[in-house]
């Protein structure tokens, strides 16, 4: 992923009485909201292989240590990003005034709501259940909670404080109103593990409207979005990766609706335990079809930016996360549908994920021990302050 910016006024250049601190901790300053994309992206890649049909010998270990190391970039980052808040206050509200920058703090709840429900899924097996319940209960509560922020405070700075013209719409907009349907689709794991009755049909519920939330605020947005595309030309090549963000909202509102089909049952009364079994397929399949779709535009739009120059950038981290709630929701359609085909699906999608995540890994780890991905951006050639494409 990544912070594209368009043009627009520079930073308000630090003041006096941040210059100790920016030598106390030079690394952390550039650290935007964006790395949380890191932790999504590999988290998913555990989680999704997780469910994959089949039984293949030492993929769930695979897999489970996959998502331990979610878990561990995940408390780097937090530790880094308390780092930069501290020390780097100017930058943190800067980032909260770019927007371009702060669509990224969606990245944030979605980063903890993945990690907490690899916990159930997956962290189970070494930690035990008791254990994972505990992680999951703090990580989905949290990020919930920052998740909703996100949605309101996010486009409220959107339209009052920052200043964006109609052509500068761009998919990363899709971050913040996405996270909600993560919890959505996160949520119905918790469910089991509440006393029967009421509580259990409250959070499956309030899972529902996550769902309704987040689809809503998709559907008013994405035109937007589409229109500029067709109208305003190509996105920036460095800001190209980003229309796989598309898929986010799509892989994960199919992926939350089999997951209330799966736990619906004994949970709500049969009419409505047998809805979400319809639901599930009814949403699902049309809503998988134009991820597909989207897939393969989005795809000619990357080979299209790769063949004019485009090089790596935080961006290609859209590649993973994605993506992997497009492998969750075709295997949640596979379970309610039994189609082989939704099982060939999942696993050609999987096979995709895991190239893209090896791909932005390997990169993402070699701009970090040169320093160039923790560097302060540059001026575009010619240009006299104002930034044309970040890699941080």
């Amino acid at each position: 992923m990544v912070t594209a910016a368009q043009h627009r006024s520079p930073a308000p250049s630090p003041s006096p009485a941040v210059g100790p601190a920016v030598r106390r901790v030079p690394a952390v300053r550039h650290l935007g909201p964006n790395w949380y994309a890191c932790v999504m992206g590999t988290a998913i890649v555990g989680t999704a292989g997780a469910a994959l049909p089949g039984h293949v010998p030492g993929l769930r270990a695979v897999c489970t240590a996959v998502w331990a190391l979610s878990l561990l970039l995940l408390a780097v980052l937090l530790a880094a990003r308390s780092l930069h808040w501290r020390h780097h206050r100017d930058q943190a509200r800067a980032h909260l005034l770019d927007p371009a920058a702060a669509p990224f703090y969606g990245c944030l709840s979605m980063a903890l709501l993945a990690v907490g429900g690899g916990a159930l899924t997956l962290g189970r097996d070494w930690t035990g259940t008791s254990a994972a319940v505990a992680l999951d209960t703090v990580l989905f509560t949290a990020g919930t909670v920052i998740g909703l922020a996100a949605a309101v405070a996010v486009p409220y700075l959107m339209g009052v404080r920052h200043r964006i013209e109609p052509g500068q719409a761009s998919p990363v907009w899709l971050l913040p109103l996405v996270a909600p349907m993560v919890s959505a689709a996160v949520g119905p794991l918790l469910v089991p593990h509440l006393p029967p009755g009421q509580p259990r049909q409250t959070l499956l519920l309030a899972c529902v409207a996550l769902f309704g939330v987040s689809l809503c605020a998709t559907l008013v947005t994405l035109p937007v979005i589409f229109g500029r595309l067709l109208t305003g030309g190509p996105l920036p090549l460095a800001l190209t990766p980003s229309l796989f963000l598309v898929l986010g909202p799509l892989g994960q509102s199919t992926t939350a609706v089999g997951k209330f089909a799966d736990v619906a049952p004994g949970v709500l009364p049969g009419p409505y335990a047998e809805g979400f079994s319809v639901f599930a397929v009814l949403y699902g399949v049309p809503v998988t079809g134009f991820a597909l779709m989207w897939l393969a535009f989005a795809v000619a739009h990357v080979v299209r930016a790769r063949r004019e120059g485009m090089r790596f950038s935080m961006t290609w981290w859209s590649f993973t996360f994605p993506v992997g709630t497009c492998v969750t929701g075709t295997e949640a359609l596979a379970r309610e549908t039994g189609l082989v085909v939704y099982d060939g699906l999942a696993v050609a999608l999987y096979a995709l994920l895991v190239a893209a995540w090896a791909v932005a890994a390997v990169h993402t780890a070699r701009g970090l021990l040169s320093g160039g991905l923790l560097a302060g951006p540059r001026p575009a050639p010619g240009a006299p302050g104002p930034v044309t494409a970040r890699t941080t």
